[in-house]
């Protein structure tokens, strides 16, 4: 969950987007709009979703593992920023 008031903010403007494109869909489909936009409309906000999802999923791993971490969880050598880095750019690819 985003803690700090800039990501609170980030998650909450992310979520008006979707909302946003939920109702141009809806009236959209009530309208008879073709299939062709309403699917366009569908992969964005699939898109927004995934977005949110995947700031949402960053700020926990750093929560839990990165530089804001407990400091019983972290390695003798440092934090984990790099893994957490890595992890989310493996995410990323998959949440396209």
């Amino acid at each position: 969950m985003p803690h700090s008031s800039e990501d609170k903010k980030r998650a909450i403007t992310r979520l008006r987007r979707i909302k946003g494109q939920a109702d141009a869909l809806e009236r959209a489909i009530e309208a008879g709009a073709d299939c062709a936009p309403l699917l366009q409309q569908i992969v964005a906000m699939r898109g927004a979703t995934n977005g949110l999802m995947a700031e949402v999923m960053e700020s926990h791993l750093r929560e839990t593992f990165g530089s804001g971490a407990d400091p019983a969880l972290k390695s003798e050598g440092g934090d984990h920023d790099d893994g957490v880095e890595g992890v989310m750019k493996i995410l990323r690819t998959y949440l396209k």
